[in-house]
């Protein structure tokens, strides 16, 4: 039983990997980064499937873990601003030499720009995966005040506390349907999909806090709207990564959380994409793409488990069922954020999967939507599925 809770520390390990890879500087980034990806789409091809539920009587283990994630963040993101710095901030390059010995400011200025640019790419991966991937557990748990403050700080570091709101209060409620931004249609590629998203994500976001507040007659210009708090402790961020960085370090911190949040549309893409359904309707388990792959499982809290999670999104995330019946995602997860972002290896391997989504899935209402959808598309292989009798409801 013990091993079903340290499984959930994987993220901290990988975490420390990083920060590791960052302190030695040099081509230790680069290889870092590999076995990051290595671990991820390695592990997921053979290491199988994770459907295991097993009962936790020590829940509380599992929120500590996930609070730790912010001192974990706030250290990476920290030792990347410095390696691009100016000087030894906070003398913490002479701070590493006392402690280990290792002139880990030697390596730095050594480092070559493109081991500066695979520091970019983790450091950006560990603000999706450790930030947003916890802060989504947390803001979920919106009565507890603890959960949320991490939560949104978490989130801060990608520019995206309004995720905070629109999602628990917009795309959980609208999901797989019209109304919801997170939601692609299909036939758009990914790149659309992290701007549009982006954009529609924070206008929900805001309307969501107008009338919130609306409703206790207090304008939405205020300090109690979330929208304008949670972008406040952004620029807090981003003020501190100049006062630590220089403008060097202030333009590197920006880098790495535009990307932290773009890889957090990638995934909405991913779970979410040509899904349908009438937002009259419940929101079921094959509303989702889901997989059970193990690392994914293990390193993501349970993210993969996301049919469940949307069937009832207050359920914590060691108590996700796996439903191995819901609609497949491609692969686990770094694996198909890959293949997302080559989009005519995407729209190639989705379009059956979709197609299947329709024929082992849709209700008559839903196939309705999915001949509108599909005529949209502009994928040829889905246009031309409008032939079959399928769709003749």
């Amino acid at each position: 039983m013990f091993f079903h809770y340290l499984k959930f520390f994987l993220f901290h390990l990988i975490g420390l990997v990083s920060l590791i890879a960052l302190i030695l500087g040099g081509a230790a980034i680069s290889y870092g980064l590999l076995l990051i990806f290595t671990a991820y789409i390695v592990g997921d091809a053979i290491l199988g499937e994770d459907t295991s539920t097993p009962e936790f009587k020590q829940p509380q283990i599992l929120t500590v873990q996930l609070w730790l994630a912010l001192p974990l963040l706030s250290l990476i993101v920290f030792t990347a601003i410095w390696t691009v710095s100016p000087g030894d901030p906070l003398q913490y390059g002479q701070l590493i030499q006392d402690l280990t010995g290792y002139d880990a400011l030697a390596a730095r200025d050594a480092t070559a720009w493109g081991h500066h640019f695979s520091a970019f790419v983790i450091t950006g991966l560990m603000i999706g995966m450790v930030g947003t991937i916890t802060a989504h557990e947390l803001t979920h748990r919106t009565w507890d005040p603890v959960s949320m403050f991490v939560g949104r700080w978490l989130l801060a570091f990608s520019f995206d506390t309004i995720f905070s709101i629109e999602h628990v209060y917009g795309h959980h409620r609208y999901v797989s349907t019209t109304e919801d931004p997170a939601t692609a249609p299909r036939g758009r590629n990914v790149y659309n999909h992290i701007l549009l998203s982006t954009v529609k994500g924070n206008l929900s976001a805001w309307n969501i806090e107008k009338q919130r507040l609306a409703k206790r007659r207090h304008s939405a210009f205020s300090w109690r709207n979330g929208v304008i708090r949670g972008h406040l402790m952004s620029l807090f961020l981003v003020a501190l990564a100049y006062l630590i960085g220089s403008l060097t370090g202030m333009l590197f911190f920006l880098a790495c959380a535009l990307w932290g949040k773009a890889l957090l549309e990638i995934v909405n893409y991913m779970e979410h994409y040509g899904m349908l359904r009438n937002p009259q309707t419940p929101v079921q388990p094959r509303h989702s793409w889901n997989t059970t792959k193990r690392v994914s499982s293990w390193a993501m809290f349970n993210l993969t488990r996301h049919s469940h999670h949307h069937a009832a999104g207050e359920v914590p995330y060691q108590d996700l069922k796996p439903y191995p019946e819901a609609p497949m995602m491609l692969n686990g997860y770094l694996s198909t954020i890959v293949i997302a972002m080559i989009p005519p290896l995407w729209h190639r391997l989705m379009a059956p999967k979709v197609l299947a989504w329709d024929r082992d899935y849709a209700t008559v209402e839903e196939l309705k939507l999915a001949r509108e959808a599909n005529a949209r598309s502009g994928i040829k292989r889905l246009v031309e599925a409008n032939r079959s009798s399928l769709y003749d409801v």
